[in-house]
């Protein structure tokens, strides 16, 4: 049995998400507000969060960056609120998946089972550690280093640093990446891709050169290839 927490403030809502969790056999745990959320996720081994972005005392962006220093748990975030900016800042900071208010307990399901099977496949691969050169990449973990010294990096910025280093050369569109990184039922669109991107070029160039790897294919999308070929 995979254990779940639902972090929302609002009673009715929790609940609801509560029964439709049980009836796919979750045991879920309750958090009614951000240091609520927090004390269970350091107790508890969870398998998924959902995560309520306007909660008491913390919110859930504070709560999603303290669940990613120590942990690749699966995150999605839910909110009243569906402006880009806020839906781009939650999987910046590390969100799986996000669902916008008011929504049908059906789909928030349907995204569980969908960000959960991703990692089941991921997790299926043979090799789960890539070296390029000086830098290694490695999915067991979810670190990235460079001459041994580490990278920060998120965990979509380090599965699209996996995908494009790992396929050498070939070139990927948008559409390609948002499916293979968020899943072909995610509800976004492209431009989180090149947010992503952006980000994960600035921190690898702080430290390497591997940031200026990864291409632009105008029209296209992004490869991963050798820097003196830039033109």
């Amino acid at each position: 049995m995979k254990n779940m927490l639902i972090a929302e403030d609002n009673e009715q809502i929790a609940t609801v998400l509560g029964e439709y969790a049980r009836q796919e056999d979750f045991n879920v745990f309750f958090a009614a507000d951000g240091l609520e959320a927090t004390e269970i996720f350091n107790k508890e081994k969870l398998d998924i969060v959902l995560l309520d972005i306007m909660m008491p005392h913390k919110d859930g962006f504070a709560v999603c960056r303290d669940i990613r220093k120590t942990s690749n748990v699966p995150v999605i975030m839910i909110t009243a609120r569906g402006e880009d900016f806020e839906r781009i800042m939650g999987l910046d900071i590390g969100a799986d998946d996000y669902i916008v208010k008011p929504f049908s307990p059906a789909e928030v399901m349907a995204r569980v089972r969908a960000v959960l099977r991703r990692l089941d496949t991921s997790s299926s691969d043979k090799t789960h550690i890539l070296k390029y050169d000086d830098m290694t990449v490695d999915l067991n973990s979810y670190a990235v280093s460079v001459k041994d010294t580490d990278i920060s990096l998120t965990k979509k910025e380090i599965e699209l640093l996996w995908l494009l280093a790992s396929n050498y050369g070939k070139v990927f569109s948008r559409d390609n990446l948002l499916d293979s990184i968020w899943g072909y039922d995610y509800f976004g669109d492209t431009r989180t891709v090149d947010s992503h991107i952006k980000r994960l070029r600035a921190k690898l160039n702080t430290k390497s050169i591997y940031g200026k790897m990864i291409k632009t294919v105008w029209g296209v999308g992004y490869k991963f290839e050798a820097a003196e070929n830039e033109n």
